[in-house]
């Protein structure tokens, strides 16, 4: 499931199996590839879902001198049936050859992510946290940083004894381990929970809220025709510059080709940027016995990805695509 945008070329047939065709001394081919921006947002959008920040906690901080360190689990959804999954992602590897397939053909349904979490309170309504995590079946790994405020917390007698607890936070992940693109996810969310006394030191806390994510997608540079050798389909003779015996015309520094074709130098681009946005509900509880807490949640689109966009234009690339959602699992320790 790591990233293969070599593969998002508007028309697949500037590459046939990986290669121009014809050969060296007899190209046949006219054009050079052009890569498919649409798909490359449809993919980092679908991408982004997962590594987003998840907002897995009550409106409850950990108080004064508080820590809580978790583990977490996270499952999103994704359009594995979709052309850019197939396209975009490497498949399974020929045991034989030990060659990566050149479509996959059966991407998993469900983006997993593992994550090791750190929080801590500083009073008065404030809390930090901390975050690392990897994604299986990829090379890639995440990082960000959480901080909220809770504007109502902590009441347990009077009116304030009845109202929920109120938190406002904001969060960034960014991501590591994979030369073909970064995403950095910005959030803004708001939780209401309220805590249920069982008996004894058993409480259970339930709690909604909102979140909006601003999404930033950069490609590094991907050449479309990793199988191609550019010097040798083009039978490269020099650059055509001042003082190289086999140029002629006007010097303009382009490749020389004895009877080969240039274009393939041109196979080398930078995805343009997707800055995308999305809306999410989420809905969870978490259960605390003395020093120990477990947590649930389910993580939703507000509304479809293409309604969430403020550009037309990532509007109509994002129009048809399945909302996804996030299962989170937390198991860790308050003290």
């Amino acid at each position: 499931m790591d990233p293969a945008l070599e593969r998002l070329a508007v028309d697949e047939s500037c590459h046939p199996n990986g290669e121009w065709a014809g050969d060296a001394t007899g190209m046949t081919e006219s054009r050079a590839c052009r890569a498919d921006d649409a798909s490359f947002k449809r993919l980092i959008s679908q991408y982004a879902f997962a590594f987003a920040p998840t907002a897995m906690h009550s409106a409850r901080t950990t108080g004064y001198g508080g820590f809580h360190l978790s583990i977490q689990a996270d499952y999103t959804s994704i359009s594995s049936d979709k052309d850019y999954w197939q396209k975009g992602t490497r498949g399974a590897v020929d045991p034989s050859s030990g060659a990566s397939s050149k479509r996959n053909g059966s991407p998993s349904s469900l983006l997993q992510l593992y994550s090791l979490q750190f929080r801590k309170g500083f009073g008065f309504g404030l809390e930090v946290a901390g975050l690392v995590g990897f994604m299986p079946k990829t090379s890639i790994i995440s990082g960000g940083a959480d901080v909220r405020f809770s504007i109502l917390e902590g009441f347990r007698t009077g009116i304030g004894g009845v109202l929920p607890d109120i938190a406002v936070g904001a969060g960034v992940r960014t991501i590591s381990g994979t030369p073909q693109f970064q995403i950095t996810i910005a959030s803004l969310d708001a939780v209401v929970s309220k805590p249920l006394p069982i008996q004894d030191s058993m409480v259970l806390t339930p709690y909604v809220g909102y979140q909006y994510l601003w999404i930033f997608g950069d490609s590094g540079l991907i050449d479309l025709t990793p199988g191609t050798d550019a010097l040798r389909y083009c039978n490269y003779a020099g650059q055509n510059v001042p003082g190289t015996s086999t140029s002629d015309g006007p010097h303009n520094g382009q490749p020389i080709c004895n009877g080969g074709s240039p274009l393939d130098f041109n196979n080398n681009v930078v995805f343009k940027p997707a800055r995308l946005e999305r809306h999410r509900l989420l809905f969870g509880a978490n259960y605390r016995y003395e020093m120990v807490m477990l947590g649930g949640q389910f993580l939703v689109d507000a509304v479809p990805p293409a309604s969430a966009q403020n550009d037309d234009a990532d509007a109509k690339i994002l129009e048809g695509e399945s909302r996804q959602y996030t299962l989170s699992f937390q198991l860790g320790a308050m003290f």
